[in-house]
């Protein structure tokens, strides 16, 4: 699993569809855009929640990075974003063979809301495979990559 994470003092997300707009938005937190892989799997998933959570990526009153999602009681905005997979070594176009199945990702990307919900955080989504607009105010600005495949490669502790 691929995770953009983006500290935020506010975003929104923007679906549009044939009848209505839809808005979801949030205060302080993250926004995670979440791409999921081919070889994903369960333990991947439970790894990443729980970094996402527990990452001290907010400043504490001396500007330090002290403070964890829940420690804020921030809120989370999750976007599925495939485009994450994309391979562009070759030509000019992206390639997206490592990229989940839609349907096996989209079951990946539910599990994943559904665990973060359950640490009792607010949480707000875009539609799976939709085309969105994103709107944020990056604060800092702080942006990480988690990349399960890289950060577990060549070790057994997942």
């Amino acid at each position: 699993m691929r995770a953009v994470i983006q500290r935020v003092s506010q975003a929104e997300v923007i679906i549009k569809n044939e009848k209505e707009e839809i808005r979801e938005s949030i205060k302080q937190g993250i926004v995670v855009f979440l791409g999921i892989g081919k070889q994903d799997n369960e333990k991947d998933l439970q790894w990443l929640v729980r970094k996402i959570i527990d990452l001290r990526i907010f400043s504490d009153d001396e500007g330090k990075m002290n403070y964890s999602l829940s420690d804020i009681k921030g809120e989370i905005l999750v976007v599925s974003q495939f485009t994450l997979y994309a391979d562009c070594s070759r030509g000019r176009r992206p390639d997206f063979t490592y990229a989940a199945d839609p349907r096996e990702a989209k079951e990946l990307y539910n599990q994943f809301v559904f665990m973060l919900e359950q640490d009792k955080l607010t949480v707000k989504t875009g539609k799976f495979g939709a085309d969105m607009l994103v709107c944020m105010h990056n604060d800092g600005p702080v942006t990480l990559i988690l990349d399960t495949q890289i950060i577990f490669a060549g070790k057994t502790q997942r």
